[in-house]
């Protein structure tokens, strides 16, 4: 099926929301194009890139046109474009607050990439462009929307486990490149923590519900190793939450890829791994009474979050993982570098409720 037949959908006949992708590297080539090919509520209206070449080259490819591309120095005139109703912003994280407030100026909708800014004062920025242009924003948190994470926190929330007294996550991998621009601090705002990292602290708190109170952290920036002049090769960090729960993460850009989630209950057990990798998703709960491995669709995660944020275009409501959910993230990981620069606990202010940061809760296939 080509990526732009129509505007609507050949099945449903639902007229989908039209993107534009701002940037277009691996993730954007590998993932989010395919991606809104089969997308019911969402498709790819326009590329904006630095290398013109590369994007006519997509465009021929996914049956947009040469004037479907555009640089980064003619952005504005997507304002021109009534069929771009939201643009996807794919860059390194610290172009996200220029693009997310030139988009919010020509009113647009923002799906912006996690993490959503470099530091909390950035990430909150955005929010209060976008809240006074009109517009919607949502951090591209892909996880918060799997039918597998979806189960996890189901059986944690739901009882299964019983009392819930321990959270692990591991999220590390191999950078080999010291010049990516994920190394320069400048660019990235940190190292793993900021990159794979964020997806432990994200998930545990999706799957709790809760925020922290506290947290502790320690960190290690190698002396004799090119590839961490300026940000850290590993964090371990803890997390406090009301009622006694205590989460630990680690993160690091020197380990063998590893991506897990274990939830420990009083009854039972939640077990992901790999937890965070784009397919292949294995869930095991043991409740007590033995392992059981849900069968559920290993749907396309960008297909979904693209999904929902095209349907909150549609409908006005305010996105699962808002702008909001991507600052509380910011304000942690601040903190965990704050205490891993003092050594000391650091408080964080106290939230109330549960999903506190979260909007309108996503349609997951397979969920009942």
């Amino acid at each position: 099926m080509p990526l732009k037949p129509d505007i609507e959908h050949p099945e449903s006949g639902r007229r989908r929301a039209g993107y534009a992708i701002v940037g277009i590297g691996e993730l954007s080539a590998d993932e989010l194009i395919p991606a809104a090919r089969t997308s019911e509520h969402a498709y790819v209206a326009a590329l904006v890139t630095s290398e013109r070449d590369k994007g006519v080259a997509f465009a021929r490819a996914y049956d947009l046109t040469e004037e479907d591309v555009y640089s980064y120095e003619d952005f504005e005139r997507l304002s021109e474009r009534e069929d771009v109703e939201a643009v996807y912003i794919v860059l390194p994280n610290a172009l996200h607050r220029e693009y997310v407030e030139r988009a919010a100026r020509m009113g647009k909708h923002v799906l912006c990439e996690k993490p959503l800014g470099v530091n909390a004062g950035d990430a909150q920025a955005m929010v209060d462009a976008c809240r006074d242009a009109g517009v919607l924003l949502m951090t591209a948190y892909r996880c918060q929307y799997t039918p597998q994470h979806w189960a996890a926190r189901d059986a944690v929330q739901g009882g299964k486990l019983g009392p819930v007294k321990l959270v692990d996550s591991i999220h590390g991998q191999v950078q080999d490149d010291p010049e990516a621009w994920r190394m320069k601090r400048d660019l990235a705002g940190g190292g793993p923590l900021v990159d794979v990292g964020i997806y432990c602290l994200n998930t545990i708190r999706f799957v709790l519900g809760q925020e922290p109170e506290w947290v502790f952290a320690a960190q290690h920036q190698p002396q004799d190793d090119e590839r961490f002049r300026e940000v850290e090769e590993s964090v371990s960090f803890m997390l406090g939450f009301p009622g006694g729960v205590i989460a630990n993460g680690l993160t690091s850009y020197g380990t063998q890829k590893t991506a897990t989630l274990r939830v420990l209950g009083e009854k039972g057990t939640v077990l992901m791994d790999p937890a965070y990798t784009y397919q292949g998703l294995e869930l095991t709960i043991s409740d007590g009474e033995g392992d059981f491995q849900p069968k559920l669709p290993d749907e396309d995660q960008f297909g979904l979050e693209m999904d929902h944020f095209a349907q909150r275009v549609r409908d006005g409501k305010k996105p699962w993982t808002p702008g909001e959910e991507g600052v509380q993230d910011h304000r942690i990981m601040d903190a965990i570098y704050e205490s891993a620069r003092t050594r000391q606990v650091v408080r964080l202010e106290r939230v109330e409720g549960r999903d506190a940061f979260r909007g309108t809760p996503p349609q997951v296939p397979g969920r009942e």
